[in-house]
């Protein structure tokens, strides 16, 4: 399905501490602006696509886009006072073409990638709305200046991301109908009515508002251009024994089985080797230093716990988990059935695309433990790369 790209720049950013607008700055070459512009123009099924900017920006615009030699990028349009009149002036601006679809994206989103993309547009053969989302994983608190206060529930809760995707007609109709500015499209949507469907976002696709948030961005390109990049490669095994009971917990998947795995935790053994993995490519020790199985509060403890906190040590370290591989070693129960729930399971607990973890499985032949049924073993290896 072809698409109409409408990017959204015209605000002033002034959180990010920079004398001009953020879209404006430059990251190793290229403006952020530029960036979220080649983006959207790499997908295939891009027909056309509109910058909106500030009345201000002429010259700024003109110098971050030139040399852009594309067909499909139209001339900008001034946007309004606040994002949702900047949206309109937009999509008023494209009417005449009247495209089935719009994206409506962020300018300073500079790395979005094709498969968010083709999420959006996916979720739009059905719904009348799209918009790539990731869930919420720290711990919320309500706070009076620098005192926490209540904590409250991440229960439901998503971070949306862009491009935001909708039937045309629908979403102009939404923004001609709207008079408050909302806070993005979804809320224009959902104001009058329209089903938006949640795709899959990416942690890449960040936006960029704090001067934090421009060193992430080029520690971004430094990984993924291959410049100054330090790859790391740690492996896990782990082995649990049969007991009685009646599922086999794997990768956080329950298995319908007469046995379970035996140990101090939920003994998801796939799930210990691939933090093993992690925190191995860390060289920050194994799974039992940083969770003691003397512990009593690990006693019966969700194995997603321990993977957690060794993505969440990856972040701390400024790097990047890139690819997880994953073989589990057993003669029941049988694990191809049941590797795709797995693979989707351990992508959304590490943040990554799902097309970045690999869970096989094998016999052993009818040799060793595992061959005689007693337990279940796995081996995991992960790469991590640090800028």
């Amino acid at each position: 399905m072809r698409f109409a790209g409408l990017i959204v720049a015209a605000g002033r950013g002034t959180r990010s501490g920079a004398e001009k607008p953020k879209q404006y700055i430059d990251l190793d070459g290229k403006t952020v602006l530029r960036r979220a512009v080649e983006a959207v123009l790499t997908h295939p099924d891009c027909s056309d696509l509109t910058v909106v900017i500030h009345e201000e920006d002429g010259e700024s615009y003109r110098n971050a886009l030139g040399g852009v030699e594309d067909a499909r990028l139209r001339a900008p349009v001034v946007g309004g006072a606040s994002r949702s009149a900047s949206v309109r002036a937009g999509l008023e601006a494209i009417a005449p073409s009247a495209p089935d679809l719009v994206l409506i994206h962020d300018g300073a989103r500079p790395f979005v990638s094709p498969p968010v993309i083709s999420g959006v547009i996916e979720a739009l053969e059905t719904a009348e709305g799209a918009c790539p989302a990731l869930p919420v994983v720290d711990a919320l608190w309500h706070g009076d200046g620098d005192l926490l206060d209540r904590s409250a529930s991440r229960e439901g809760l998503w971070r949306a991301q862009t491009p935001q995707g909708f039937r045309f007609a629908s979403i102009l109709a939404a923004h001609r109908a709207t008079e408050a500015p909302l806070p993005d499209d979804v809320a224009v949507a959902r104001a009058a009515g329209l089903a938006v469907a949640r795709t899959r976002g990416d942690e890449a696709n960040f936006k960029i508002t704090t001067p934090e948030d421009f060193a992430r961005a080029r520690a971004h390109l430094a990984q993924t251009t291959g410049a100054s990049m330090d790859i790391r490669v740690g492996h896990g095994y782990d082995v649990h024994r049969f007991a009685d009971g009646d599922a086999v917990t794997l990768c956080g998947i329950d298995i319908a089985h007469p046995r379970r795995l035996s140990g101090h935790s939920d003994a998801d053994v796939a799930m210990h080797t691939i933090t093993d993995a992690i925190f191995g490519a860390l060289s920050e020790g194994d799974i039992g230093q940083w969770f003691p199985p003397s512990d009593p509060q690990w006693k019966g403890a969700s194995s997603d716990i321990f993977l957690r906190k060794a993505v969440e040590r990856v972040a701390d370290r400024g790097a990047r988990l890139t690819h997880l591989d994953c073989t589990i070693i057993c003669e029941v129960p049988k694990i191809g059935p049941h590797a795709p729930a797995m693979r989707a399971r351990i992508a959304e607990i590490c943040g990554i695309d799902a097309s970045r973890v690999s869970i096989k499985a094998t016999t052993s032949e009818r040799l060793g433990f595992t061959g005689r049924e007693e337990g279940i073993a796995a081996t995991a290896t992960a790469t991590v790369v640090f800028p």
